[in-house]
Order: structure tokens, then C-alpha cells, then sequence
């Protein structure tokens, strides 16, 4: 196999960066992974490596690479389960666009000559203009997929684990089911996620569609940052309010605990890969369209040989924010009485290159869709310590569901 770098100048004098929209061109069959406009987008697959796999697939490729910057050459796109023991693969796009935080925009394909290469760009970015949404009428039925009972019973295990001392967090999900009377337009979803979280990790992979507020890891040219959140209050939309309301967030003891268990494993695990690592003292909002988070910043440069994005990402998924503390023992706990198999919630979706350089996000705010795109499988959990509530607790699961809800139900 071949991946060939170029600069979107050279793939095409017809289209400028302006107007490559990366929502558009992934469109509803293609992959995309992006924030506030930064980040790539795919149009076809050229092949499916088994994560086992990854490292040495990308290594075995021919580079022709005139870019040279962090996600050029040939890059893998995937999501990691929950469980990172579960079977996963990633995916080796055909022709992949990139835009960076320098302004710049590449193409990278893969066995493509790069006079067919101009072609299909552009036959794909024209396509890609002119698409409009699906104009149905669809009736949508919403159901839970856990009950509510065994969810409040879980909340309240978790609870009782934290107060005996056998844990110090526990995070415990539930899901919920949307059904549609026609296939439901994963183009027009990402849109609205977008106009309602552009500030969130936007993505989709194999139908995992969603909007993360989370930075898992992100490892470019040896710098490293994460930003981890947990503590969730809601946000009504009256700014007044949403002020007060963050205010009692910062002051909240619950969620001041929840928060530094996560923050405290995060550090933990990247600092011994550092030269030096610097997170913000305090925590800070981090407000989305419906919700308003604790969140902390953090930012360091690894010592060389540069620890790999792939390895970086599986030492730390799933954090303490889905999983808890201590780790083993907090799964175990939620393997006995969550009543569901997460699947791709709450693990981790992202990309690297054959650099180790890449950028993953936690996988929150999200739906699994069916093949037929019929049915959306939407989840939401939530930090449980000694004070946990369980129905204050089912109440910000609700207003977690909405970012996705919303973005599938509304005409």
C-alpha cells in the first residue's frame, strides 16, 4: 500500500480551504472526527486492521508525504470499547482531509494515482456542496433500554460500595432506545451537533455518532494534553441562573471529590512519561449547549522516545470519569449490577498516525446506531461517591441524554 500527502493546493485549483466543510464530505457514509473546524473527515475505506494490529499495519506502508505534520501520511480512525479487551479495529481511510489549527488543509490517499486523485477529490467535495438532509416525517419512540428501577438499584450499590470503603467512585450508565419510522440521517444529526457543540469532539465512526466535551489524550509531536471532566450540573439556558448554578458546582463537595479522583488517575498515569506535566490548580467550568462540567487542563511535553498516542490511550481508557476508582474493582462493580453491556460508550474515539502522534476523545454524549439506521442507542451515567442521590442522579442522566436526543428528534 501507498498514502499520499499533498496540500489541498496541489490536490485542487478548484476548491479553497474555505470551502471544504468536513461535516459535508464525511457526510452520512463517510467517518469524521472534528472541532470548532479542526480535525479530518474520510470518503471510502481502503482497508480494516485489527487493533492488535495497528502499529505495525501503519509502519508497513509506503509515505509519500509532502506535509510532514502531525496526521499526514496514512492515518487509522476507530473507536476503543469500554472494555478494551472486547475484539476492535480501526480503519485505514481512502481519502482523508485534514484541516489544522495552523490554517493549513491536506488530502492523504491511499492507491490512488494523484491525477485520479484531483478527480475524485473533487467529484466528492462537489457532491458533498450540494447534499441536502432527508426532508421525512418520522414519528420516534423513545424507550429505556436498562429500567429505571435497575438503574436506581445500581446507583445505590455504588453508593453503599463508596460508603463501606470497598471503592472511592464508581460511574454507573444507563442507555435508552430511539426507533424511527425512517432510517434516521446521521448527515443531518452531525449538522445540528455541530450548531449545538461545536466546541465538542463531533464525530463518527461505523455509526458511533456523537459530541465529546472530553479530551482523552491528545499527543502531537511530543506534547501532550488531556482535559478530563467530572462534576455535572445542568444549564437552563438563563444565563443568571446558569451562573449560580455554576457557582454551587465549584462549591460542591460531591462533585470537588468526584472530580479530583479523576483528575488525581489522569496525572498519575501520564506523568511518568513526562519531563514535566502542568495542570490548572483549580477547576473550571467547561459549559455545553445543556450542561456545565468540572474541568482541568492538562499539558506537559514526554520524554523521548515519545510514548505512543495507541499505548497513551489504552493506559488510560476507561478513566475514573466512566469507569472509577480503583479501577478493577469499580468494573467489577459495574459488571454486577449496571444490567447492559456498554459497548463503545464510554470508551475512547479518536485517530493516530505512524508517528504515535493523535488525538482521542472520551466516548460520551453518543449513540450507537443499527445498520438500517432505524434504531439509535443513546447512554448517560454519572460519578456515584458517598453522597450520591440516586434520582439526582437519574436526573442528570436525563440531561446528559439530551445533546444526542435532540439532535436525532428535531425536525
Amino acid at each position: 500500500m501507498r498514502a499520499t500527502t499533498r496540500l489541498l493546493s496541489e490536490v485542487s485549483s478548484r476548491y479553497t480551504i474555505d470551502q471544504i466543510d468536513l461535516t459535508s464530505f464525511a457526510g452520512s457514509e463517510g467517518m469524521l472526527f472534528v472541532r470548532n473546524g479542526i480535525g479530518l473527515a474520510t470518503c471510502g475505506i481502503a482497508s480494516r486492521v485489527a487493533s492488535r494490529d495497528a502499529k505495525d499495519f501503519l509502519a508497513s506502508i509506503q509515505i509519500d508525504d509532502s506535509v510532514k505534520a502531525p496526521g499526514t501520511g496514512p492515518i487509522l480512525i476507530g473507536s476503543i470499547p469500554f472494555d478494551s479487551r472486547e475484539p476492535h479495529e480501526f480503519v485505514l481511510p481512502k481519502i482523508l482531509v485534514n484541516k489544522s489549527a495552523d490554517g493549513r488543509c491536506w488530502v492523504t490517499a491511499v492507491d490512488i494515482e494523484e491525477l485520479e486523485l484531483t478527480r475524485v477529490f473533487e467529484s466528492h467535495v462537489s457532491q458533498a456542496l450540494v447534499a441536502t438532509s432527508s426532508a421525512t416525517s418520522s414519528s420516534y419512540t423513545v424507550t429505556p433500554g436498562v429500567d429505571i428501577d435497575t438503574y436506581l438499584q445500581a446507583v445505590t450499590a455504588a453508593r453503599d460500595a463508596v460508603r463501606s470503603g470497598a471503592i472511592t467512585k464508581a460511574v454507573i450508565a444507563r442507555d435508552v432506545i430511539v426507533t424511527s419510522t425512517n432510517p434516521i440521517d446521521i448527515r443531518a444529526v452531525l449538522l445540528r451537533l455541530r450548531n449545538s457543540f461545536g466546541s465538542s469532539y463531533q464525530f463518527s465512526i461505523d455509526g458511533f455518532v456523537g459530541a465529546s466535551p472530553e479530551l482523552l489524550v491528545s499527543i502531537l509531536d511530543g506534547e501532550v494534553s488531556s482535559h478530563p471532566l467530572a462534576g455535572t450540573a445542568p444549564r437552563t439556558g438563563d444565563p443568571t441562573t446558569d451562573s449560580e448554578i455554576a457557582t454551587a458546582l465549584l462549591s460542591s463537595t460531591k462533585n470537588q471529590i468526584e472530580h479530583r479522583i479523576v483528575i488525581d488517575a489522569v496525572h498519575d498515569t501520564l506523568l511518568p512519561w513526562c519531563s514535566y506535566l502542568d495542570w490548572e490548580p483549580e477547576a473550571s467550568i467547561v459549559a455545553v449547549a445543556n450542561v456545565q462540567h468540572l474541568g482541568t487542563h492538562m499539558s506537559g511535553q514526554l520524554s523521548e522516545p515519545f510514548l505512543h498516542t495507541l499505548d497513551a490511550v489504552y493506559a488510560l481508557s476507561p478513566t475514573p470519569a466512566l469507569g472509577g476508582f480503583p479501577r478493577d474493582k469499580a468494573l467489577q462493580l459495574i459488571s454486577d449490577v449496571e444490567g447492559m453491556s456498554r459497548g463503545r460508550y464510554g470508551g475512547a474515539v479518536g485517530w493516530f498516525d505512524s508517528q504515535g502522534n493523535g488525538v482521542w476523545a472520551v466516548a460520551i454524549r453518543c449513540a450507537e446506531y443499527s445498520n438500517n439506521n432505524l434504531t439509535a442507542r443513546l447512554f448517560a451515567g454519572g460519578g456515584i461517591v458517598a453522597d450520591s442521590d440516586p434520582l439526582s442522579e437519574l436526573a442528570e442522566t436525563q440531561a446528559k441524554l439530551q445533546a444526542m436526543l435532540a439532535a436525532i428528534i428535531r425536525p
